[in-house]
C-alpha cells in the first residue's frame, strides 16, 4: 500500500501546478468541444476519492458535502467556480491525504461494499478502490492535459 500511496500522493502535487499555472478564468473555461474543465476535473477527482474509499466502506469522510454533490460523477460545471471555491478545492487535493491514510492504517476500513465502476471494473476491496482511484486520477489527468492546450491566450 505505501507504492500506492507515493503514487496517489504525487498524482495530487500533478493536479496542485495547475492552481500555479493558469488563472481562475482559465481554470473555469470549458474549451470547444469538451463538456468539462479543468476545475471540474480536479474537483470530481476530490469527489470520486471519497466515494470509492469512504462511501464504499461506509466510513465518514473528510470533504463538505457540496463538494461530493458538485462534482461527483454524472456533474458537469454549471457555473464558473470562485476563488473560494477554487481556493477548498486546492486545499482538499492536500488535505485529502493524510487523513485517508490514517483511517487507512488505524484499519477503520473494515467493510468493503463490493461493486462495479462506470467502466467495468469490479473493485472488492479497498486496496481495489485505492488502486483504481489511482488509476482514475491518471486519466482525468490525461483530460486535463489535453484541456489546458486550449485554455492559453494564444496571439
Amino acid at each position: 500500500m505505501d507504492s500506492l500511496f507515493r503514487a496517489w500522493q504525487k498524482s495530487r502535487m500533478a493536479y496542485l501546478k495547475f492552481f500555479d499555472n493558469y488563472s481562475l478564468e482559465q481554470l473555469n473555461r470549458i474549451p470547444e468541444g469538451f463538456s468539462n474543465n479543468l476545475i471540474w476535473n480536479i474537483g470530481h477527482i476530490i469527489a470520486t476519492q471519497h466515494k470509492l474509499i469512504y462511501i464504499g466502506s461506509g466510513v465518514a469522510g473528510h470533504i463538505p458535502g457540496e463538494v461530493f454533490v458538485n462534482y461527483q460523477s454524472g456533474t458537469r460545471p454549471s457555473a464558473a467556480v470562485s476563488q473560494q471555491e477554487a481556493d477548498l478545492l486546492k486545499r482538499l487535493l492536500l488535505e485529502q491525504i493524510e487523513p485517508t491514510i490514517g483511517d487507512f492504517n488505524n484499519k477503520k476500513f473494515v467493510h468493503y461494499q463490493e461493486r462495479t465502476t462506470g467502466t467495468g471494473f469490479h473493485l472488492t476491496s479497498i486496496a481495489d478502490a485505492f488502486e483504481w482511484n489511482n488509476f482514475h486520477e491518471g486519466l482525468h489527468l490525461g483530460y486535463m492535459m489535453s484541456i489546458r492546450k486550449f485554455v492559453v491566450d494564444r496571439q
